[in-house]
């Protein structure tokens, strides 16, 4: 019965969000793509082997997933992996960056869509990412016998609250789960509350401590060559920004520039399809811009507007000061382990939320600053610019943050190969 009613209430919030769908689509083209993958309509898993299905909704998911897979298909490359999205973003990213056989879109949680997915799929096993936790596919896991697990997983202190309001109905959700990788004890211990059998639950670390791992301070030379910059220009980037946040940074952005005129921005939307928009900003405050994709064959900007997909990365290592959006604006923030990894000083905002461990450990090892609105902002930028060996120390105290804490792809993959 149970199921019944979320399946009900699933369909409600469907077809009442059917007009924004039904714009999006036609607007911005979202959804569009593998529409029928969404309801269940894959095409065959044509392998020999039962694939190894992993789940991540969007492109932050994929990129954390990324050191696991390649652990995994490292150790076991007689197991092939089959890999599924949400977004076209994430699609596009996890076909760049993860090394499975067949990509996918993650079928509508209604019953009749996830039993077509799993008959075509065939997978041995289901790795599902952070909170992606959908009851009418796990039940349909549970029936068919296959194991379902949740890596990297996380119960944010803003979802928390939500999920004990139905404690009881979710404790048997949770049942579908044979095995949580959770990322910390504060993790480990909200979703034992939630009702997840504690012999399941094991606290691995965050895996996107792996993927930082890669970064190499010297790579900002190469960045910057590959963007066509001088080596010694002063860089601020503002990666992941959000509706409301673009603006504060282009004002502390301006305020610096008073003092240090050649100060360059790289300006990173989280959501590709606001370009437009964050580019009429750029026009109302009198700021020249160039869309990154242009470089280095036309000539730079003041502000470079990074529209292309899977850089951000990367480009954080041309940065002389970051500053990691999502965190001026309620939103959680995101990953500062990125900019961490290239021994960059760090920035982000009070709203934490979503990386509220990560936050703790940067502030108390003096690798980043918590900064509240434009002014505050700008005062930081400026003095770190101005002392070059302040900003030094706190970049290598973010690298050796990401140092410490490597290795949650290695101790997820050991206790998967019980279930491999």
């Amino acid at each position: 019965m149970m199921y019944w009613f979320y399946s009900l209430g699933l369909g409600a919030i469907l077809v009442g969000g059917l007009p924004v769908f039904v714009a999006q689509a036609i607007l911005r083209g979202k959804y569009r793509r593998g529409l029928p993958e969404r309801l269940g309509r894959m095409p065959a898993w044509a392998g020999p082997v039962p694939p190894v299905w992993l789940h991540a909704v969007s492109v932050g998911e994929v990129m954390a997933a990324t050191p696991l897979a390649h652990e995994l298909a490292e150790r076991r490359p007689d197991l092939p992996l089959l890999v599924s999205t949400v977004t076209d973003t994430g699609r596009n990213v996890a076909e760049q960056r993860l090394p499975a056989k067949q990509f996918v879109f993650f079928p509508v949680d209604f019953g009749w869509a996830v039993e077509s997915a799993l008959d075509r799929l065939r997978p041995r096993i289901v790795l599902l990412t952070e909170t992606e936790i959908w009851p009418n596919f796990l039940r349909a896991c549970g029936a068919r016998g296959i194991p379902v697990v949740l890596i990297n997983g996380r119960i944010s202190p803003r979802s928390y609250p939500r999920y004990r309001r139905v404690r009881r109905l979710f404790a048997r959700v949770l049942q579908g789960i044979r095995l949580f990788c959770m990322q910390t004890p504060e993790d480990a211990a909200r979703v034992l509350d939630l009702g997840a059998p504690a012999e399941r639950v094991h606290v691995v670390g965050n895996l996107k401590f792996d993927l930082a791992v890669t970064g190499d301070p010297q790579d900002g030379s190469a960045v910057r060559q590959m963007l066509g910059l001088p080596p010694s220009l002063p860089i601020l980037v503002a990666g992941s920004t959000h509706r409301g946040e673009e603006a504060p940074v282009l004002g502390a952005f301006q305020a610096v520039r008073r003092a240090v005129p050649d100060l360059t921005l790289l300006l990173a939307p989280r959501h590709p399809e606001r370009l437009a928009e964050v580019e009429g900003l750029l026009e109302r405050g009198g700021l020249a811009w160039v869309r990154r994709s242009r470089l280095p064959a036309s000539p730079a900007a003041p502000v470079i507007l990074v529209d292309t997909m899977g850089e951000l990365a990367r480009l954080y290592a041309a940065g002389t000061v970051v500053y990691v959006g999502g965190s001026l604006v309620p939103i959680g923030g995101h990953n500062v382990l990125e900019p961490a990894a290239y021994a960059r000083p760090v920035l982000f905002g009070p709203h934490m939320g979503n990386f509220a461990e990560m936050a703790r450990f940067f502030l108390e090892q003096g690798a980043g600053i918590q900064v509240h609105d434009t002014d505050g902002l700008a005062a930081v930028i400026l003095r770190l610019l101005q002392e070059p060996a302040a900003a030094d120390r706190m970049g290598e105290a973010g690298r050796t943050i990401v140092d410490t804490h490597r290795g949650a792809g290695r101790r997820t993959v050991d206790l998967l190969e019980a279930l491999l």
